[in-house]
């Protein structure tokens, strides 16, 4: 292989997985839970979603906060990527469909990533996988978040979505930490 082809497939592989791992100071169920029962998600998450998870279930809600725009380009430019305007997703919108939920050690839904752009119609767009691995370790649980799919996504739009997902799943899974984490929930 040419220096030039295994550079752009290196960089390819680069831009089609998000990894996150965390060990979380709270029992496997407790974690499971927050992730598969669609209200506990959405504390956590920031979304408020139309009933309960259940696999083949497309899922739709709306976000708790509005996104302002100004903000997000400030965003996007933090993370490395040009300044892109933003559109509000619609609560008639799919925000991901359940594909997999295995009690207490792994659950998984597609959606669009980073479906803020302007202009992007949520139905043509191609979905990542989302997946959440659990296992028990010493001092609480062990979760694995991945998402792939990314080179399917247009180039036009591939590095922003991968770049605002990538940074998003570090606030979320921080924001799951908190979560899971406090006394009594």
């Amino acid at each position: 292989m040419g220096q030039t082809l295994k550079k752009e497939v290196q960089a390819e592989a680069v831009f089609d997985r998000i990894e996150r791992s965390v060990v979380l100071k709270a029992p496997l169920s407790r974690v499971f839970r927050a992730l598969v029962d669609s209200r506990e998600f959405g504390e956590w998450f920031g979304f408020r979603f139309d009933g309960e998870f259940e696999v083949g279930r497309p899922m739709r809600g709306t976000f708790v906060e509005a996104f302002d725009e100004a903000s997000m380009m400030a965003y996007h430019t933090s993370q490395g990527v040009e300044p892109f305007p933003i559109r509000q997703v619609t609560a008639d919108e799919v925000f991901c469909t359940i594909e997999v939920i295995d009690p207490e050690t792994y659950f998984a839904f597609r959606w669009v990533p980073y479906p803020l752009d302007r202009g992007l119609d949520p139905d043509r767009e191609p979905k990542t996988l989302v997946e959440f691995r659990l296992s028990q370790v010493d001092g609480g649980t062990r979760l694995d978040v991945s998402e792939t799919g990314f080179s399917r996504v247009p180039e036009a739009r591939r590095l922003r979505a991968f770049r605002m997902n990538q940074g998003g799943w570090g606030s979320k899974v921080e924001a799951l930490r908190r979560y899971v984490e406090v006394a009594g929930t």
